[in-house]
């Protein structure tokens, strides 16, 4: 397997596609979960792109400020702003929300931060079970819940949450069972929001299969041995095995998605769920 494969690439200016948007602008603020790597910077990165102001905040103080270091590095027209915090606290949650509306006007909500665990469900331990239903459940519930509020305070009284889905939320793998039951869970925080929106305040998820992430590459020795395979047999056949597009989306594919979602383009897209898995889900031999 070549070595590219394993390695989360960099975002450039050149990957970031450009939305014509009203809403796009400086004075709209979009607050992004887990921007201090992966998707969700990626994603920190094309909403400045795309002029936005974006609150970026993760647990990870460092991961952050490289966040805005490359932002600075594209001289992206929006600007990047660091909130650390700590999603399993409810007064951080409080606080990311409020520091995040300060920046102007709070209209999107891109939940993306994530764990992965690897454990049978016998051998799975609850209290990283909880760990990961805080981040990546009651977390996004809980600012979605916060922000609603700002999102009906803008100039158009709209707002839109983007939830970082998975396959997982529609099929099952083995010996995941927190992350399955997060991504399953977030689907319906999706639909909820949309139900109770009134067309104003959307929500919408994006489910992708294996994604460049330090998270994907950090669970492949540990999904390698609990299968007792090589770490290039499950690039190859649990990774990529089921898809008809055998290569693995990079975090800006996704996060392009997301502002796609936020955008006048998705304003049909309410409730819905965004499947770009390469056809892993759909289709068989």
């Amino acid at each position: 397997m070549s070595e590219p494969q394993l390695t989360a690439p960099t975002v450039t200016r050149e990957d970031i596609q450009s939305i014509d948007d009203n809403s796009f602008i400086g004075r709209n603020v979009c607050l992004v979960t887990g921007a201090g790597s992966g998707i969700g910077r990626a994603t920190a990165l094309a909403a400045a792109g795309n002029g936005l102001s974006v609150a970026a905040t993760d647990i990870d103080a460092d991961g952050l400020e490289e966040t805005i270091d490359r932002g600075e590095e594209l001289g992206l027209e929006g600007s990047i702003t660091s909130i650390v915090g700590d999603l399993t606290s409810d007064e951080d949650l409080e606080r990311i929300v409020e520091e995040a509306a300060q920046l102007g006007d709070l209209k999107y909500l891109a939940n993306i931060a994530g764990m992965q665990h690897i454990d049978s469900i016998e051998e799975f331990p609850m209290d990283t079970y909880d760990r990961m239903h805080q981040i990546m459940l009651r977390a996004p519930l809980y600012l979605s819940k916060r922000c609603i509020p700002h999102f009906r305070e803008t100039a158009d009284g709209q707002g839109c949450v983007g939830n970082m889905g998975s396959i997982h939320g529609h099929y099952v793998t083995s010996d995941k069972v927190g992350y399955n039951v997060s991504k399953f869970g977030l689907r319906g925080l999706t639909q909820s929001i949309a139900a109770e929106g009134e067309g104003e305040i959307r929500a919408y998820s994006v489910s992708t299969g294996y994604v460049k992430t330090p998270l994907v590459m950090n669970q492949l020795e540990d999904t390698a041995e609990q299968r007792d395979i090589s770490v290039d047999e499950v690039i190859e056949d649990v990774m990529l095995g089921h898809s008809r597009v055998t290569e693995m989306m990079e975090p800006i594919d996704v996060a392009n998605l997301f502002l796609f979602g936020f955008s006048d383009l998705g304003r049909h897209l309410d409730g819905g769920d965004l499947l770009f898995d390469g056809g892993m889900t759909l289709t068989y031999e």
